[in-house]
């Protein structure tokens, strides 16, 4: 039993680069995970990935760049202003502008950076770098 699918999903994909593998399978697949990876793939540390649809919940497969150091999600998801997203950049992330906080915003899920480009806020739900 799965509790949280992204959280796999990260852990997954994390422990495929570090093994040297260049793919990596994602199951279950949701909408939130399709577009958590977006973000991951603008900002280029994967490649190209599609979604297959099994039947069941689906598949994603990812090509890997071999460009992430480390993945994880933000437990509990901390609401986060705007003025707010250096106190959890020096939480998460090793260096300043590098790496990206992944937030859920009204205007849908993308980066701190473009997040605090347009102004809004939103929930922590993971971190890349």
């Amino acid at each position: 039993m799965q509790i949280d699918p992204l959280a796999d999903a990260l852990s997954n994909m994390k422990n495929n680069e570090h093994t040297g593998n260049m793919n990596c399978i994602i199951r279950p697949s949701s909408k939130i995970i399709g577009n958590v990876f977006k973000v991951i793939q603008e900002h280029e540390y994967i490649g190209e990935f599609e979604y297959v649809d099994d039947g069941k919940a689906g598949i994603l497969k990812v090509q890997l760049n071999g460009k992430i150091n480390d993945c994880g999600i933000i437990r509990p998801r901390y609401p986060v202003g705007t003025t707010e997203f250096e106190k959890f950049e020096k939480r998460f992330l090793p260096a300043k502008n590098f790496g990206i906080l992944i937030v859920s915003t009204t205007e849908g899920i993308m980066s701190h950076t473009k997040a605090k480009e347009l102004g809004i806020g939103g929930r922590l739900l993971a971190y890349i770098y």
